[in-house]
Order: structure tokens, then sequence, then C-alpha cells
């Protein structure tokens, strides 16, 4: 009876061994390359960089991003967002919009940032770059 209980433990431990070989392989195994992707997340402020004062309405501002985004990309993500800081005991306060972009390069980006900074007359755009997995899941 001892022989066929060590049997099987043999079994189940030559299958146990077996699922962790499997599991360490699907692990470490790389993702599909069409499923990698650089975000940029753009911060587009929208105070006149010389007075601090609104170059647009809000209203005015997105549609004005949208007009910029649509042109270069085709498509794009936005989300509106507040953002202050303070400077020699001054505090500032500046709607800002923030720009999801995928499925596109860091030179396309600065392109269009180019223009973002002409119309709002910016000091500049901040871009951050992101590595993300992509998928577009759709149900059947």
């Amino acid at each position: 009876m001892s022989k066929k209980i060590g049997s099987i433990l043999l079994v189940i431990s030559l299958v146990a061994l077996c699922l962790s070989v499997v599991s360490l392989i699907v692990a470490l195994k790389p993702v599909a390359p069409d499923t990698q992707d650089t975000q940029y997340v753009l911060y587009l402020g929208t105070n006149d960089k010389d007075t601090n004062e609104p170059v647009f309405t809000p209203e005015e501002a997105r549609a004005k991003a949208e007009e910029i985004l649509i042109d270069h990309f085709g498509g794009y993500t936005i989300q509106e967002a507040n953002g202050g800081w303070e400077y020699e005991g001054v505090r500032y306060q500046e709607y800002t919009i923030v720009i999801y972009l995928s499925d596109t390069t860091l030179d396309e980006v600065h392109v269009a940032a180019d223009d973002m900074i002409r119309v709002f007359n910016q000091s500049s755009v901040l871009i951050q770059t992101n590595k993300t997995t992509t998928e577009f899941y759709g149900a059947d």
C-alpha cells in the first residue's frame, strides 16, 4: 500500500512540476509586438505666457485644441483639468487641457505641440511619454 501511495505522490509531484513550468513559460512570454504602444500625454495650459490671462474661454480653448488634434492625428482623447502654481508670492490658476495620444510618433507630437504653442501663446507644452500595452477589445 505504501508503494501505491509513493507512486501517487510521484505522479502528483510530476504534474505539479509540469504546471509550474507551463506557468513560468506563460509568465515570461513577451507581450505581442502589435499590442505594445507609446502613449503621449500632453498638458496644454491656456493662459497667455505674457499676461497670464486666459487666451480663450474654456469652450473656445477646447475647440481650438480639438481642431489642431484632428488636423494632426485624426483622433484624440481630451480631459479638462485645472492647474495652479505659486511664483514670487503670487498664486496663479489655469484651465488646462490634458491630451492623450497613441499610434503616433514623438516627432508628430512635437509638430502638433508647435501649433499649440503658437495658437495658445505658450512657452511650452508638457509632454509625457509612457510605454503601454494597447488592445482594442470588442464583443462579437
